[in-house]
């Protein structure tokens, strides 16, 4: 059994979540099961920040002596020009997810889509390097996984996007900075399957499926798939979308979304703390709130 978070005191060293909003974040259970099961004497809390209050709740962590900070929706990009550095993953990305105290420095880190490549290996018994990926998103968390997964060295990349400028944006800057093989593709179900067929990794980067929002899973060419495919998704509200749960009945391997949220968390964690995390705590956490 865990031990009780153990009683805050002036030694106690805090880590915050920054958004808004932020009260639905399953990120303090997570954090907060972690430090206890390593008997750190740590807090995280999540803090809502308004738009206009992103400079002052940055300057409010240094001034408190914050260890650290988690940065939501819709704070990713605009905390960037009040921090000391930014880590040229997350610069490459445009946005920082994790914030991370270095003596009086206060640097700006990414770990969603190293979570992701972390996730595949972990959970999905899955090297990125070599494999073909479809992407189905242009937005933030789709550009943090496609830029990680060109780094990373997947062979090719395939965006597919309702809005195609995003997607051919994205696909450039991409190819630019990784230098893999990236391609845009319209949002024509017509489009994907001959690239959709080939691939070892699909992705849902999209908000498509989330709580009754509509999805494209009759759209998949289900039975060209790969054998050995990995379906992934990004939405954890339903935890079981119909994109997961159509995968799983043709037999593939699925990766759902708090599987992703738990290792951004991960390399969060292990960022403030210099510890290894524990990851197993943190996946129970995660899963009982579920």
């Amino acid at each position: 059994m865990e031990e009780r978070q153990a009683d805050i005191s002036g030694k106690t060293k805090v880590v915050a979540l920054i958004g808004d909003p932020v009260e639905h974040s399953r990120s303090p259970l997570m954090q907060n099961a972690a430090f206890r099961a390593l008997g750190l004497d740590w807090v995280y809390i999540a803090l809502p920040v308004k738009a206009a209050n992103v400079g002052a709740a940055v300057a409010g962590l240094r001034a408190l002596g914050f260890q650290g900070a988690n940065v939501t929706m819709p704070h990713k990009a605009a905390v960037i020009p009040y921090l000391d550095e930014v880590a040229p993953g997350a610069r490459r990305i445009g946005a920082v997810n994790t914030i991370v105290r270095q003596g009086d420095r206060l640097i700006g880190e990414n770990t969603d889509g190293r979570g992701f490549i972390r996730a595949l290996r972990q959970e999905g018994q899955l090297e990125v390097r070599g494999r073909r990926v479809f992407l189905f998103g242009a937005g933030g968390v789709a550009r943090a996984l496609a830029l990680e997964l060109g780094a990373a060295g997947a062979a090719s990349l395939a965006i597919a996007n309702r809005t195609v400028g995003r997607a051919e944006e994205l696909a450039a800057h991409v190819t630019r900075a990784t230098g893999c093989e990236t391609l845009a593709v319209p949002w024509e179900p017509q489009a994907w399957a001959p690239l959709l067929s080939e691939a070892d990794v699909i992705v849902n980067g999209t908000r498509a499926g989330m709580l009754g929002e509509p999805d494209f899973a009759a759209d998949l060419p289900w039975r060209e798939l790969k054998r050995a495919v990995v379906v992934c998704d990004a939405v954890y509200e339903p935890l079981a979308t119909n994109l997961l749960r159509t995968a799983a009945r043709h037999g593939l391997r699925t990766l759902d979304g708090l599987v992703l949220l738990l290792y951004q968390g991960v390399l969060a964690f292990e960022l403030w703390t210099g510890k290894p995390a524990p990851v197993a705590v943190m996946a129970r956490a995660l899963r009982a709130d579920g």
